[in-house]
C-alpha cells in the first residue's frame, strides 16, 4: 500500500534551525530595546484575550504541518501493534509526567536560587506544555534519516494527533495542578480549540481539496508551503524575544538552565522507547520512529499554547522556545545513535 505522505529532505531552515533561533534571539532583543513602543503596540492588538498577529502566525505555523498528516492511515496501526503500544506508552504515560518531575526537581529545587522566583511556576508550565505535545511534522524527517517504516511513522503520527485533540488539555490541567499551577479550564479548552481542533479541521479540508487534484499537485503544493511554518515560527520568536529581552539580559543563564530538563527528557524517552521496542520484538525500522517521536515535540503547538495561556512575557513562553532551540541538533544526535546501534538492536 502506498502512502500519500510525502517527505522532503530537510530544508536549510530546518537543518540550521538552532542557528536561526539564535539569530532571532539577537534580533528580537535588539529590536525590543530599540523600539519598545512598537512591540507594546503589537502586544496590545488583542481580541478576546487572543493576540491577533500571533494568532495568525501560529495558524501559518501549524496548518501546513497538519496538512501532511493522513488520518486515513489510522487503520495501519494494527500492522505494528507492539510498536504503537510503545509509542503511546512513552508519549502519553511517561513523557508528560517525567517532564513534570524534572521540572519540579531542577526548576523548583536545584536551580531555583539561580532563577527569578516569580517565574518558577511559569517555567515549569512551559516545560509541561512542551512535553504534552508529541511531534507531528519533524518526526517524518527523523524517520527518513533512520530508514524508518513510513507507514508506521504515518500511523503513529495520525494516532498521536487524534489523541492530542482530546488528551492535551486534561493532561496539561492535571500536571499543572500537581505542580500547584492553576489555569482555568476555559483557557485550556480555548487554546485547544484555537491551536489544535480548528487548525486540524482546516488542514484536513485543505488536504482533501489538494488530493482531489492528484498526488503530484499535492506534492508540489507541500513543497511550496513547506517554508511557511518555519518562517512564521521565526517571526513569532523575534516578537517573543523582543518582549523577553530585558529579562534575558538580566539573567542570560536562564536559557541554559531550562535546557537541562529538556535534554534529559529527550535522551531518557528515546532510550526507553528504543529499548522497549527491542524487548517486545519490533523491527529496527519501527523502533527508530517510535523512539524519535517519543523524544521530539510539537514545539510549534507548545509555543502557541504558552503564549496564548501565559502571554509573551511569561517564563512558559521562554521555556517552550528553549525546546525549539535545541530540537534539531539533539534529534540529529539521537538519529546517529539509533543508526549506529542497529547491529546491537538486531542481536537476539
Amino acid at each position: 500500500m502506498k502512502s500519500n505522505q510525502s517527505v522532503a529532505p530537510m530544508s536549510i531552515f530546518e537543518r540550521y534551525l538552532t542557528l536561526w533561533v539564535g539569530v532571532c534571539i539577537v534580533v528580537g532583543i535588539a529590536l525590543g530595546q530599540l523600539s519598545p513602543n512598537l512591540f507594546q503596540l503589537i502586544g496590545g492588538m488583542e481580541f478576546a484575550q487572543v493576540n491577533l498577529p500571533v494568532g495568525f502566525l501560529i495558524w501559518v505555523m501549524i496548518i501546513p504541518m497538519l496538512v501532511k498528516v493522513d488520518f486515513g492511515a489510522l487503520h495501519e496501526v494494527r500492522m505494528h501493534i507492539k510498536g504503537i503500544g510503545v509509542t503511546l506508552f512513552v508519549n502519553w504515560f511517561v513523557k508528560p509526567f517525567s517532564m513534570a518531575f524534572l521540572g519540579w526537581l531542577f526548576i523548583r529545587n536545584l536551580f531555583a536560587p539561580m532563577l527569578p522566583p516569580d517565574q518558577i511556576d511559569s517555567y515549569i508550565a512551559g516545560l509541561i506544555l512542551l512535553a504534552a505535545a508529541p511531534c507531528t511534522a519533524m518526526v517524518f524527517v527523523w524517520s527518513r534519516l533512520t530508514n524508518g517504516d513510513p507507514l508506521f511513522t504515518l500511523s503513529q503520527v495520525a494516532l498521536n494527533d487524534t489523541i492530542m485533540i482530546f488528551a492535551f488539555a486534561p493532561i496539561v490541567a492535571l500536571l499543572l495542578g500537581m505542580s500547584s499551577i492553576t489555569v482555568p479550564w476555559a483557557t485550556l479548552v480555548t487554546s485547544v480549540m484555537l491551536y489544535i481542533v480548528i487548525p486540524v479541521m482546516l488542514a484536513q479540508l485543505w488536504r482533501k481539496a489538494l488530493l482531489k487534484r492528484g498526488q503530484k499537485h499535492f506534492d508540489v503544493m507541500m513543497e511550496k508551503i513547506g517554508p511557511w511554518s518555519i518562517t512564521a515560527l521565526l517571526i513569532t520568536l523575534v516578537l517573543l524575544f523582543a518582549f523577553q529581552g530585558q529579562a534575558i539580559l538580566k539573567q542570560p543563564l536562564v536559557i541554559a538552565l531550562l535546557a537541562v530538563p529538556i535534554l534529559i527528557q529527550v535522551f531518557f524517552n528515546s532510550a526507553l522507547a528504543y529499548w522497549l521496542n527491542k524487548k517486545v520484538g519490533e523491527k529496527h525500522n519501527v523502533a527508530c520512529p517510535s523512539a524519535l517521536i517519543g523524544a521530539s515535540n510539537f514545539f510549534e503547538l507548545a509555543v502557541a499554547a504558552a503564549i496564548g495561556i501565559f502571554g509573551f512575557n511569561s517564563g512558559a513562553a521562554l521555556a517552550t522556545v528553549v525546546g525549539v532551540l535545541i530540537e534539531v541538533p539533539v534529534m540529529l544526535l539521537v538519529v546517529k545513535v539509533v543508526n549506529s546501534s542497529k547491529s546491537w538492536y538486531e542481536q537476539s
